[in-house]
């Protein structure tokens, strides 16, 4: 049973995305540091996968990631060989993006949130490992990133490989989604937890104020305090998930967009930024500022309405990544849905009627409790 309250952090992650590629705001990635929340999320769903099916869990965790990807670079990588782009045996990175995939001119921003899928990679990839060592030595597990890191923006470690640093900056995140699976968040006692978020969130606040970035506190230009900064935010809002969210429901038109926003997430995250690239050059074509509020506004639904359409057309590749049946826009009623509604005559005696039409209020069925963790997969 998914948790829809997760469902809402991972539908609010992605709209933030989207909304600060266009905006540029720097205050967006202070009032919610969506990449590490999605990676913290990734890390439980990673944990809960591992557990089910153990190591094989990479296999099918990789089967969900790449084939999104390939349908984009089946799109932009022959237009960027046409447009300079060199063919070099590097262009294989495409499939595999253990590094960072080679891009011209114009895919190089187009293209940029390629990042995300090379540190998911690398993570899921350690995850077996990491995740045994993390039950062993659990605090020395997740502090070591963040040493890792601290090592980096001190100096001691300065030429560390990309990768390198973005475990310091990311995987502690991810190791706080491997605490939630296990419960250890919901377990801390409020007299732990509180402090431990307050100290963290004013380490951090103290060194993006000191360390203010090119685009000044944007925290993707402040890595010691984005990292700290995000294990505050994570402490609270998924330390303290609530198990159920049945509020999320109660409205149609809400659960609906949360429901394709997770299943569409990975293909709305690749495609957006083409389209927030295309759009920025019609800022001075209709007399606009490039921060004026409302090109600002009329840009982002027109990210979303252009993210829509491909969506509808690809998006479906998630659906068959996931062995899912296929749907133009999930989270409609299916046909087993349909022919369960349908009247009985007579009703089975006894039985109970669970299905309901989605969106609608559901009441909850008496449960066995169970450790606080993800069941299923993004």
């Amino acid at each position: 049973m998914r948790n829809r309250y997760l469902d809402l952090l991972r539908f609010l992650a992605i709209v933030r995305v989207v909304v600060y590629h266009v905006t540029g705001y720097a205050a967006l990635t202070l009032v919610f540091p969506a990449m590490s929340v999605m990676f913290a999320l990734a890390g439980s769903l990673m944990a809960a996968s591992l557990d089910r099916t153990g190591v094989p869990a990479v296999a099918r965790r990789l089967r969900r990631l790449l084939p999104s990807l390939w349908v984009l670079a089946a799109v932009f990588v022959p237009a960027m060989l046409l447009t300079g782009l060199p063919l070099t045996p590097k262009v294989l990175l495409w499939l595999f993006p253990v590094s960072d995939p080679p891009a011209n001119h114009w895919g190089a921003l187009a293209l940029s949130p390629i990042w995300y899928l090379r540190d998911y990679l690398w993570f899921v990839l350690a995850s077996p490992l990491v995740l045994w060592l993390f039950r062993r030595a659990p605090l020395p597990t997740l502090l070591a990133p963040y040493a890792l890191l601290a090592t980096i923006e001190f100096g001691i470690f300065p030429d560390a490989p990309t990768v390198l640093r973005e475990f310091g900056l990311y995987f502690g995140a991810w190791l706080l989604g491997f605490a939630h699976h296990d419960g250890m968040l919901r377990r801390l006692r409020d007299r732990v937890l509180v402090p431990t978020a307050l100290a963290l969130g004013a380490a951090g606040l103290t060194w993006i104020a000191t360390h203010p970035g090119p685009r000044g506190y944007d925290l993707n230009d402040i890595h010691l305090g984005n990292a700290l900064w995000s294990a505050a935010f994570i402490l609270v809002a998924i330390g303290r998930a609530p198990a159920e969210a049945p509020w999320v429901d109660r409205y149609p038109l809400v659960s609906r967009a949360v429901t394709v926003l997770n299943r569409r997430a990975l293909t709305i995250y690749l495609w957006h930024m083409p389209f927030v690239v295309a759009l920025t050059p019609l800022v001075g074509l209709v007399g606009w500022t490039p921060r004026d509020p409302l090109g600002l506004a009329i840009r982002v639904v027109l990210v979303f309405a252009l993210v829509g359409v491909v969506t509808l057309m690809v998006g479906w590749v998630e659906d068959g990544a996931a062995r899912r049946t296929p749907e133009l826009l999930p989270g409609g009623r299916t046909v087993a849905d349909r022919a369960a509604a349908a009247p009985a005559s007579p009703a089975p005696a006894g039985a109970a009627t669970e299905l309901v039409p989605a969106g609608a209020p559901r009441v909850p069925a008496p449960r066995r409790a169970e450790p606080d963790r993800a069941t299923r997969g993004a």
